[in-house]
């Protein structure tokens, strides 16, 4: 009988080692490591950890950057943060408003970490987070059990700093990025950036309904200006601020400076998906991405002229139709660029 019972303990505990398994560790910095989840959509091999997270050691308490896609995620990269460190999960920081991002929070709030996000992230996660759930009971089935939505305890309008052991830690909201309320975080010490979904590496970017393409540079630029020797991106490897600007901002500058000539041209958004996105094929899923990404920021520039005729918005207005929740920086026309 008890070999019985201790069999069934380790059938329950395999599909979270295997989890564990495909998550692949970066030394960043002593103490510091980006945890890479795999770039293929959500599934119960991978528990919705398909994002890259992040863990800060200190001498009080380890920070893991982005808490785990749900229960089960969150279960998986826990027994990966016990392999890196003996400090206990302290602080949890959520980046942002997808799932990946801040659905594995109960997990870390039922053991009595303290979990930060962005007003504008929770304030997005209310928005979807039925919508998200519903999405990851379809991909994970019965992987989704025990995962609930619960939001941060800590919250910040621009900005939030946290010193804790030894390390000092500045979580900025700059402006809406891939979701609305998208967070990095800096630690000006050691010059390393956990960028969340600000940055995209070797594959693709998603700009989604609730995106905003403008503002996204703005972001970008925000961490840009630090000059990060490492950056840590919310999908793909650790990687330099040269890669980041190839793969994510060069592939936005792209696709509105292409879609202004094709707006400009008279073009519809039927042929918006044609507008010339080849320099960037190289990247991981590209071909499954580009033409939805064309027609998201064909919306968006319409939007634009509609807000400041004759230019565009350099800095957009976050215009959720279902919250009616205007992003905290208003709109502002400047030159077409």
């Amino acid at each position: 009988m008890l070999r019985l019972a201790q069999a069934a303990i380790v059938l329950a505990f395999l599909p979270l080692a295997a989890a564990a398994e495909v998550l692949k560790v970066h030394d960043v910095a002593p103490g510091i490591w980006a945890i890479e989840g795999p770039s293929e959509q959500r599934n119960p091999d991978n528990l919705g950890n398909n994002a890259t997270f992040g863990l800060i050691e200190t001498t009080e308490g380890a920070i893991l950057v982005d808490p785990g896609g749900t229960w089960r995620g969150a279960e998986a990269l826990h027994t990966m943060v016990r392999q890196l460190t003996k400090q206990p999960v302290t602080h949890v920081i959520n980046t942002g408003g997808q799932d990946h991002r801040w659905l594995g929070n109960g997990y870390w709030l039922a053991r009595g970490a303290a979990v930060i996000a962005s007003e504008d992230a929770v304030a997005d996660q209310e928005v979807r987070g039925s919508m998200q759930m519903t999405m990851l009971s379809q991909l994970l089935g019965d992987e989704l059990q025990g995962t609930e939505v619960a939001y941060a305890d800590v919250t910040f309008d621009e900005a939030h700093d946290l010193d804790l052991g030894g390390r000092h830690i500045e979580i900025r909201h700059p402006a809406a990025a891939h979701t609305p309320g998208d967070s990095f975080v800096w630690l000006p010490e050691e010059r390393v950036v956990f960028t969340g979904d600000i940055v995209y590496v070797g594959r693709v970017l998603g700009v989604m309904e609730f995106s905003d393409s403008a503002s996204w540079l703005d972001a970008f630029a925000a961490i840009e200006a630090l000059e990060p020797l490492k950056v840590a991106p919310g999908h793909g490897p650790l990687t330099t601020l040269e890669q980041a600007k190839a793969d994510t901002r060069d592939y936005l500058l792209n696709l509105r400076e292409t879609m202004r000539a094709h707006i400009d041209q008279g073009g519809d958004i039927i042929d918006s998906v044609h507008v010339d996105q080849s320099a960037f094929a190289y990247l991981g899923q590209f071909e499954t991405l580009a033409g939805r990404n064309a027609q998201a920021v064909f919306q968006q520039m319409e939007w634009e002229q509609l807000v400041c005729p004759g230019s565009v918005v350099e800095v957009t207005i976050y215009r959720s139709v279902r919250t009616r929740r205007p992003h905290r920086r208003k709109s502002a026309c400047s030159p077409r660029r």
